[in-house]
Formats: C-alpha cells, structure tokens, sequence
C-alpha cells in the first residue's frame, strides 16, 4: 500500500492544510472508523459535530474543524476529492497482461495493445477492441462489435453483435449490451410474433454501467448511451431509448422504449417512465415516481404518475389524513341531514 504524508497529500489534492504536514497517510476511512494513519472525509458541514469523536488524522471537508484534533484538508469539493484521495489507495486488482490460453479469440478480431484477456472470455468474428482492454473470464463479446480503448467488461459481461462502444467504457458483472428489445406484433389469428430487432446499441466515451443492467438494441436504428452517463445495478434501457451526458439512472430504474433524457438528468432509484416523451435537461425524478409524459427542463417530479415535487409533497402529506377527513365529513353530513329534518317539520 502506497503512504503519503499529510503534506505530500494536500500537495497532489491542491487543499490547504489546516494542521502537522509530516502526518505519514497509509489509508482512508469513514469518519467513525478512520484511525490515527487515516484520512477521512466530511461532505456536509452541518454534521461537523461528528468529527469531535474522530481518531482520523485529516478530515477532508470544505472549512477548518475546530472541534476536533484531526488536521484538516480544506476543499472546494470535499466529496471529490475523498475520490481521489481513495484512487492513490486502492486499485482494483487487474489481470495478468496477455491474452489467456483458455479465451477463445476469433481469427478475424482485432485486438488493440497492452490486452488482459481472461479464461473462457470470447471474442467474436470481425469485433475490433482498442488498446489496454480487460475482459474478465466468461465476457464475451459478440460478432462485428466496434469498442474503444481502455475498455474494461468485468466477468459474464455479454456485448452482442454490431454493437459499438467508445473509450473508458466499464461494464459490471452481468450487464448486457444490445439484448433484443422487447418488440411483439400480433398476427392475424391473435399469436404474437417477435419483431426482428435489427437495430444496436451504443455507449459513447466514459460511460459505466453497473451489475445486471440491460440496455436493449433497437428494433430500427440505434438506442444510445452518451459520454460520461452513470447507470446502476438492475436497470432496464428499453429499445431506440436515448440517456443524455452525464445521467445519473440508479438501481431499479426502467425506460420504456424511445425515452429521451438530455443532459444532467438523475432517475433516483426505482424509476420509470412509459416510452415516447422526453426528459429535459437538468430534471430530477424523485424515487419511485412513474413519468408518463414529457418533464420540462429543471423540474424536479415525484410521485405516479409523476408531478411537480413540491405538489405531491402536499399531496402526500394530505393523504396520512384522509381517514380523519372522512371521519369529518362524515359526521358533517350527519349535522347537515338533522338540520333538514328540523327545518322541514
């Protein structure tokens, strides 16, 4: 394990240090469990109260900490650079260079420099893979697929056929890229029938997509994941849909097909949307809501179907009370029907 002092730290971080620079670092941890070599981070001043008790060395946070004997290194972005202080700690384990006697590689693929190819990873007819790629054992990638440098599948990675993809791509265990969309059309005696899917799929650069996520090939043309989009675990990518730069779609979130989301656009966990409408750039869709039409640019929706945040919050706060509501009403009415009565005597 690399060490660093608390000097050389602030120096490869550019943060001002608040504290001894001759600290040697040997690692990172939470606030509660750092020890005295450690360097944690605190992302919200509002909970500097629980640095008071920490045994960490430095606290990387956005002001000095008074509360506490641990240096601090004062950040703009104390989240990211938490970041990189963990990247000069820990790399994950890469496998060995070369190309493995047990993979099975097509004699028309082309594989760029510096491979790392694993057991029983399979490389399909006429597929070209840039420089430095990593495929663990068991991924596999189908026939005439087009991938960038610096691409790394992890294992039962499964990118099928014609498929392209750009540089820095990551792919989590189990994840699929360009599976059939899910396209049926019934024929005359009410049998469904399955719609070639003739299309593909795309990721563009720096994008990394999560364990069993499935982003679909479209039925025509292409469904496109563009650079730098962040997709989590046990998602669903419907057919011809597009997710804009630098999304964010986390676990459990589904898109119905030819979904649209532009730019800066986060689906929190448990998501959806039906197909054919667009999320404009900057929303926010809250957990759990459903999108059945189009969100306007810097909307934050919640709820099923999806309406602005700060409506359903009202909304749902109403709902806890509408047993005591009818209860209301309810006893209303009984008055209203006794005053009838006297009144028609």
């Amino acid at each position: 394990m690399p060490s660093f002092t608390l000097g050389q730290l602030a120096g490869l971080l550019e943060c001002k240090l608040e504290g001894e620079s001759k600290t040697e670092i040997s690692g990172v941890s939470t606030l509660e469990a750092a020890g005295p070599q450690q360097v944690t981070f605190l992302a919200n001043m509002k909970y500097a109260r629980k640095a008071k008790a920490t045994r960490a060395a430095a606290i990387i946070a956005a002001e000095p900490i008074a509360s506490t004997t641990a240096a601090t290194l004062v950040s703009s972005n104390p989240y990211y650079d938490f970041a990189r202080t963990l990247a000069l700690f820990y790399q994950s384990p890469k496998p060995a260079p070369g190309i493995h006697p047990a993979a099975v590689v097509a004699p028309d693929a082309t594989i760029g420099p510096n491979p790392s190819i694993g057991p029983y990873a399979v490389i399909g007819d006429k597929s070209t893979i840039g420089a430095n790629a990593v495929l663990y054992p068991h991924a596999v990638v189908y026939e005439g697929c087009i991938i960038g440098d610096d691409f790394t599948a992890h294992s039962h990675v499964s990118v099928r056929e014609h498929c392209r993809i750009g540089n820095r791509v990551t792919l989590h265990n189990g994840v699929v890229i360009g599976g059939d969309g899910f396209g049926f059309a019934k024929d005359n005696q009410g049998r469904q029938i399955k719609i070639v899917q003739s299309g593909i799929a795309v990721l563009e650069d720096d994008v990394e997509i999560q364990t069993l996520t499935s982003v679909d090939r479209a039925t025509l043309g292409e469904t496109r994941v563009k650079r730098g989009a962040k997709i989590d675990s046990l998602c669903q990518i419907g057919h011809a849909c597009v997710v804009g730069e630098d999304n964010i779609i986390c676990g459990q979130t589904g898109l119905a097909g030819s979904t649209v989301l532009e730019e800066n656009v986060i689906m929190a966990g448990q998501t959806g949307s039906s197909g054919h409408l667009t999320i404009h750039k900057d929303a926010i869709v809250w957990a759990q809501s459903g999108v059945g039409h189009d969100v306007a640019p810097g909307t934050i929706v919640s709820g099923s179907p999806a309406f602005d945040s700060r409506d359903w919050l009202r909304a749902s706060a109403a709902y806890t009370r509408l047993p005591e509501m009818l209860r209301t009403i309810r006893t209303l009415e009984r008055r209203v029907a006794e005053l009838e009565k006297q009144l028609n005597r």
